[in-house]
């Protein structure tokens, strides 16, 4: 079992219950869903966007672009993009880049789900490798993380 040592700690500690699914190394949501034969509405994916000075993790179903017209709504009116690769690099120092983990509060990041996902009885996600996810009923998750739940997300044709 490779998955982020932080996460993998956290999860044990909450003694909540999670399966570790190892896939073929995999870069996007959508192909590891397809992989590990789950549905992508409940395959979570993480964008880190930049609001201000800060960062925050954005999380929706695999298939769903980030609105950011929406998160400046959220935000309310502040500046808000995607944030780069080399400004994410060092936020998350014990997992591969891209394959963070929705657990931003292990990294004192705040996080917000798209309400899409709170429909799911179960998500799966990237556990800090792009070879392992995990698979967790979505309230033992919004237990552990308290995310702020919004709606953010857009289709890839509105985009």
């Amino acid at each position: 079992m490779s998955i982020s040592p932080t996460l993998n700690a956290y999860l044990d500690r909450e003694h909540v219950h999670y399966d570790v699914l190892p896939h073929p190394e995999a870069f996007r949501a959508l192909t590891i869903a397809q992989m590990l034969h789950t549905p992508e509405k409940e395959m979570a994916k993480v964008v880190i966007v930049k609001v201000d000075k800060r960062f925050v993790m954005t999380v929706l179903p695999a298939s769903w672009k980030v609105d950011l017209r929406r998160l400046r709504t959220v935000f309310a009116g502040h500046s808000v993009r995607l944030a780069t690769e080399d400004e994410i690099t060092d936020l998350f120092p014990d997992c591969e880049l891209g394959a963070m983990p929705p657990f931003g509060n292990l990294y004192r990041i705040p996080v917000y789900v798209d309400r899409s996902l709170t429909e799911d009885e179960e998500i799966v996600f990237q556990a800090g490798t792009h070879s392992d996810a995990v698979r967790m009923r979505y309230w033992d998750f919004a237990a552990l993380v308290f995310p702020v739940v919004e709606q953010f997300r857009c289709s890839p044709a509105e985009v």
